[in-house]
């Protein structure tokens, strides 16, 4: 979560350079390009049965696909602050949803942890620095908006839950590549699209080689790193984790990219780790 918070922050130029839907097929394509060996079957692993064929296209569509659709459309059409409120939202869904699709217990100090973690990200969402955001337009429909970037968490948290099976059934490596593969199946009607009317010969040379590692980091590291996690920790536990996002995106602002830190965001940094050492400190043993 720490390096997608980072690569989020470190994409501005790209998105500037680049359509979104485009970028997302570039993306998929590159990274695909670095991992088919990925793709084979190891030895010891058994075949796909046809529901991890679908539990692998559900967490592609959701945490790959849809929810970028989600975040991007919603944003537009709603302020960054709320946005930032209603993705502090994301560790209790996790959690909830992992309760009620895995079976997972919520301690008490998950729970916790939980509410260290939205309340850490709500204080970052609500400081001035995001307030006064010249990226959230006053649109004329905040409540669609609002709710479709509710609608991003929950592809979120279906990602976790997901990727949570996924692992009992596959290796990481094989998931990321097959998720990867998918997110490129869906995203190609648009990248064609859009390659066909953009003029590829603008693009620098520095930006193509951001697009390169922001690719490997997107759709390999982070994904790889994720899913080997997922296979040790409970899917409500790591939901904690996804705190990092917010907070390594603005300390990546904050440290590259010249943006202040005022003491609001200090004060909201130290409650989003205090929520992961909640929910990750050794449980005491009889």
């Amino acid at each position: 979560m720490s390096m997608v918070g980072s690569y989020v922050a470190l994409s501005k130029p790209l998105v500037a350079a680049f359509p979104v839907l485009l970028l997302a097929w570039l993306r998929f394509g590159i990274a695909g390009l670095a991992m088919p060996h990925w793709l084979r079957r190891p030895p010891d692993e058994a075949p796909m049965s046809r529901r991890t064929h679908g539990l692998v296209f559900l967490t592609s569509f959701f945490g790959n696909f849809l929810f970028s659709i989600c975040m991007l459309f919603g944003v537009s059409m709603t302020s960054a602050v709320s946005a930032g409120v209603i993705m502090a939202t994301l560790p209790a869904v996790v959690a909830v949803a992992s309760w009620l699709f895995l079976r997972e217990r919520i301690t008490p100090r998950i729970a916790m942890a939980i509410a260290c973690a939205a309340l850490g990200i709500g204080l970052l969402a609500l400081t001035p620095a995001h307030a006064a955001a010249p990226d959230a337009p006053r649109g004329a429909m905040p409540v669609l908006g609002n709710l479709l970037v509710f609608c991003a968490v929950l592809c979120e948290a279906a990602y976790s839950v997901i990727g949570k099976s996924l692992t009992g059934k596959l290796g990481p490596r094989r998931i990321s590549s097959l998720i990867n593969l998918w997110g490129f199946v869906l995203s190609t009607p648009f990248g064609i699209w859009y390659a066909l009317r953009f003029d590829f010969g603008a693009v620098s040379a520095s930006m193509w080689m951001l697009l390169v590692a922001y690719a490997l980091a997107a759709s390999i590291w982070t994904v790889w790193l994720w899913m080997t996690g997922l296979r040790h920790v409970p899917a409500s536990k790591a939901g904690v984790f996804m705190v990092m996002l917010p907070v390594s995106a603005a300390l990546v602002g904050v440290l590259v990219l010249g943006e202040t830190l005022s003491q609001l965001q200090v004060l909201a940094f130290a409650l989003a780790l205090l929520g992961v050492v909640l929910a990750t400190w050794p449980a005491r043993r009889r």
